[in-house]
């Protein structure tokens, strides 16, 4: 119970409150990877108190040159392999940041060690992969947990309230907005485009990196509720930017009573993640 405590300080990482563990020492994280873009999300808040970065583990010794990271954590807590800064650190929870076809060799590694993990959206880069990382946390009795930011707008949880509450009836239709301009376009760094616009590293394009924020949002809105049918169209709007994976994806999502739309893009003129929600009685 108090390990679910300490962990659970994961789920307020990214709100402005500072908590401490219940034994009031600040929760040990290891850092898995330096490459992703919300990276900086641990660094803006290594001063907070409730958590100490105890070890990074990153095999691009290059990346250890990150001025800001440097300035906070010793030199001596960096590391090339995942195995050895978990042995020589002993955190009691990783957070990762490497691409989201390493989420698997991460959980691979911690679990066995009884050490937590929370990843990146989405899980995984494919069903395989989502499968094995939920076999080893039931087999090692550790939780893994995976971000995903629009789980923490305050906005969504008062629209869960309202429909909980009856406010606007059975649940029709849900359509759900996430995109920019694209990751190159809005400025991502080579490392993280490097394994973003891959297939294999990334699992896809827009259609990943977006249309896992709808699923995940309808999944608990329709209280887990199975879908009857899924279709799904990719495209290629900017095949010269990025030819390798989609960069539009739209998704229709079939339930019983209700169709949810999934638009996911890297070619909108502005930056936007929200969602329409209609019920029988009203809409919000």
């Amino acid at each position: 119970m108090k390990m679910i405590k300490r962990l659970l300080l994961l789920a307020v990482f990214f709100m402005p409150v500072t908590l401490l563990a219940q034994n009031n020492k600040p929760l040990r994280i290891g850092v898995a990877g330096l490459s992703h873009g919300h990276l900086w999300e641990v660094i803006s808040r290594l001063d907070r108190g409730d958590f100490e970065v105890v070890g990074i583990a990153e095999k691009n010794s290059e990346l250890w040159k990150n001025e800001r990271l440097q300035a906070k954590v010793d030199k001596n807590l960096f590391f090339q392999d995942i195995n050895e800064m978990l042995d020589k650190t002993k955190p009691e929870v990783v957070i990762v940041y490497e691409s989201i076809y390493d989420h698997l060799r991460i959980v691979e590694a911690c679990a066995p060690r009884g050490v937590h993990v929370m990843v990146e959206k989405p899980l995984a880069a494919n069903v395989k992969q989502a499968q094995r990382i939920a076999k080893l946390a039931r087999q090692y009795n550790i939780m893994v947990l995976t971000n995903y930011e629009t789980s923490w707008y305050p906005t969504n949880h008062k629209a869960y309230d309202l429909i909980k509450n009856g406010q606007i009836g059975e649940i029709s239709r849900i359509h759900v907005y996430d995109g920019h301009r694209g990751p190159k376009e809005i400025g991502c760094s080579p490392e993280f485009l490097e394994w973003l616009t891959d297939p294999v590293l990334n699992g896809g394009g827009a259609v990943i990196d977006f249309g896992c924020y709808g699923a995940n949002l309808s999944t608990w809105l329709l209280n887990g509720q199975r879908p009857i049918n899924v279709h799904a169209t990719l495209q290629h709007l900017k095949p010269d930017v990025y030819p390798k994976v989609d960069d539009d994806a739209t998704i229709v999502v079939e339930y019983p009573h209700t169709t949810v739309i999934i638009m996911a893009s890297w070619n909108w003129p502005m930056n936007r993640k929200d969602m329409h929600i209609y019920g029988k009685e009203g809409y919000i």
